[in-house]
């Protein structure tokens, strides 16, 4: 008798897939689907530190986490610019454990409950070497973009082009070679690797792994709804033909968690977060004091670093710009020391008449406060899935990986915001504030709401993120008959 089947979900230990492979894991459990998540060990301390997380999924008996070494010190601080000592970890310590565990050990065949399908961050093309090996199904999750993705499945052509690396300084030069993008990608558009000339620089080696592996997998699954990303999808399914759109999935989340039954015995949860950073409420009822579509909101994200300079010329742009913002400033978000004294007077003042700072907060319930009229973003896709749902255009300041493309897509495809990239000006940023919140407005308000219509019936019952969700579920219990 076949064993029934045991998902075992393998985020990238970052806060954007983590927080995406949470929510996943959640659906396929209300599934009937018996899922594991492998965290490092470093992501399970902080989720247990931040979140409620344990109580939250203590209610499946159908779950369980596990976790895996990352292969640094407990020390470490894994930021964004020391983030391929991670990969470095993984490559040396977590590769030989996790093959460990699925071939002789916890998730084995000879374990009590053997995985019968992993579904791994799309960058971990050990995962499926590793699957090939004792035959089970891979998965794949790209928590990227899926605009984004099709650049790095892509990279091969474009190296083969001869347009990677880039021939000459002009980033403004189309690129040709990402079939659906060529009439408006340029290659400052292109995510922020692809800008070196070393194709045997670590990055480049794991997307072109990436580019390698991902069409050999079963499937691929994306946090996008088919009218979103229509244009890329189209040819992205010629190389990868399973592919389930199963976004926009914190939206999907809500909506099956809503109608999901509800356990006796537990309190219901007021507070669902899979923060890695500790959320501070307070700027809701500063909010609340706010008139409607005023308020700017600003976030480079969980990862992102900006320079002194850049941050004091962002300070002025808001500032500048007349309007209320509330700024999301991260514990080492800023790639730099200063002191107080360099802060001049009138942004002091000025900040405390209309500013709220704040060092994290929990962005989907800002978003979809009344007061907030537009957001400053790195681009990162979950910000950028969570801005559209709440129908709030963006200014786009994107800093890797996926960002570049997102911006792009962001001002020339769905023309809900402006691309700043590559830029730090206070006159830039004061005049794209103003334009998103006051001359722009009614254009962006028009394309963003459309979006987030979309958006909301393709998570409705029958809609095509709903039936690709349920396309999943029978797919991995099929693969068990």
């Amino acid at each position: 008798m076949s064993p029934p089947p045991h998902v075992l979900i393998f985020p990238l230990p970052m806060q954007g897939p983590v927080n995406c492979m949470l929510k996943l894991a959640e659906l396929l459990c209300l599934s009937g689907i018996s899922v594991t998540v492998l965290n490092t060990d470093h992501i399970h301390r902080t989720l247990l530190r931040r979140t409620n997380v344990l109580s939250r999924f203590s209610r499946y008996r159908n779950f369980r986490f596990q976790t895996i070494s990352d292969g640094l010190s407990d020390d470490h601080p894994r930021s964004s610019e020391r983030f391929l000592e991670v990969f470095e970890g993984m490559r040396t310590v977590t590769e030989p454990a996790f093959r460990e565990m699925m071939i002789s050990g916890c998730f084995s065949s000879r374990s009590a409950s053997p995985v019968t399908v992993i579904i791994p961050d799309g960058s971990f093309s050990f995962a499926l070497d590793v699957a090939e090996e004792i035959q089970i199904p891979v998965i794949y999750f790209e928590t990227v973009s899926p605009c984004a993705l099709w650049t790095y499945l892509r990279l091969p052509d474009l190296i083969d082009a001869g347009e990677v690396p880039f021939n000459g300084n002009d980033l403004d030069v189309l690129v040709e070679s990402v079939p659906g993008t060529e009439t408006f990608l340029r290659r400052r558009d292109l995510p922020s690797f692809y800008r070196g000339d070393n194709l045997a620089n670590h990055v480049m080696q794991i997307i072109l792994n990436e580019a390698r592996h991902v069409p050999r997998a079963y499937g691929v699954i994306v946090n996008t709804f088919d009218v979103l990303d229509a244009s890329v999808l189209v040819h992205m399914r010629k190389l990868c033909p399973n592919i389930y759109c199963v976004g926009p999935l914190h939206t999907l989340h809500k909506s099956r968690l809503a109608v999901a039954p509800k356990p006796t015995t537990q309190k219901p949860q007021s507070n669902v977060s899979n923060s890695l950073w500790e959320e501070d409420r307070t700027c809701l009822s500063w909010l609340d004091l706010q008139p409607a579509k005023s308020v700017v909101y600003v976030s480079i994200g969980s990862m992102a670093r900006m320079t002194v300079d850049q941050f004091f010329e962002l300070w002025h742009g808001l500032v500048n710009s007349g309007k209320p913002f509330l700024w999301v400033q991260r514990p080492g978000s800023v790639l730099g020391e200063y002191d107080d004294g360099q802060v001049p007077q009138y942004l002091v003042d000025e900040t405390k008449e209309r500013g709220f700072i704040v060092t994290w907060v929990p962005q989907e319930e800002v978003l979809a406060h009344p007061a907030i009229g537009g957001f400053l973003t790195h681009s990162g896709w979950n910000s950028t899935m969570e801005s559209i749902m709440e129908g709030v255009p963006m200014i786009c300041w994107p800093f890797y990986v996926d960002q570049q493309v997102n911006s792009r897509f962001v001002s020339e495809v769905w023309k809900i915001g402006l691309d700043i990239k590559d830029t730090c000006d206070r006159v830039v940023i004061e005049k794209a504030v103003n334009n998103l919140i006051h001359v722009k407005r009614d254009d962006f308000s028009r394309s963003v709401k459309a979006l987030a219509e979309s958006g909301a019936r393709s998570v409705a019952e029958d809609g095509s993120s709903y039936m690709d969700l349920n396309r999943l579920v029978e797919d991995i219990k099929s693969m068990n008959l």
